[in-house]
């Protein structure tokens, strides 16, 4: 029997954890004025005539529109990830789950008139790409903390005609049998959550 291939263990139950994730405005903010800084350096040394500052504004629509479509694709607050010795499961609320079998480095796992949709394991992060048919690409990837109780997942929207747009997000494991998950909303960091057990201990 062919041994099968060691991947990492996302399967569990997840919520984001907002004090350590990007906000999506705060990242928009900085890509159009980084575009702007670039703009205004190659006018000032005569580098590319005077379309330079209406291309970087045309270039900041895109970004704010692949900005817009980011934190779309990326509102849910948590998932939960069923994962078996074949397959890899990411049920999300509100949207179709994101589904990659684990005995295979890349497939395509959905092709239709809206779009191409598949999957790759990279080292030990797994990686979902939907393609659209308008040139857009979106890029969703996993990654574990060594602990295997923390998180990440960066999405790249990304296009032909201006920069990528990045958004990371943080995700928390926990344990729904034993814990509830106590979340606040903070003026200066949004909701934030943490853990209670059910015996009254302090939140972890």
């Amino acid at each position: 029997m062919q041994d099968r291939i060691l991947r990492p263990n996302f399967a569990g139950h997840w919520e984001q954890d907002y004090a350590r994730s990007d906000r999506w405005d705060d990242e928009l903010y900085r890509a159009v004025n980084e575009l702007q800084r670039e703009a205004v350096i190659r006018q000032q040394r005569g580098d590319g005539g005077p379309w330079v500052l209406g291309n970087a504004r045309r270039q900041a629509r895109s970004v704010l529109a692949k900005a817009r479509l980011a934190d779309m694709v990326t509102r849910q607050g948590g998932f939960q990830i069923i994962q078996t010795r074949d397959q890899v499961r990411i049920e999300r609320t509100d949207d179709a789950p994101l589904i990659c079998s684990t005995l295979s480095d890349r497939q395509e796992t959905f092709t239709s008139i809206h779009g191409r949709e598949s999957c790759a394991w990279e080292r030990r992060q797994l990686l979902f790409e939907v393609a659209l048919p308008e040139g857009v690409t979106i890029q969703h990837r996993f990654s574990l903390d060594p602990g295997g109780d923390a998180l990440s997942v960066l999405t790249r929207v990304s296009s032909r005609d201006a920069p990528t747009f990045d958004l990371r997000q943080f995700y928390l494991r926990y344990d729904k049998s034993d814990a509830s998950f106590r979340c606040v909303q903070t003026l200066s960091q949004g909701q934030v959550c943490s853990t209670e057990s059910r015996h009254g201990e302090a939140p972890r």
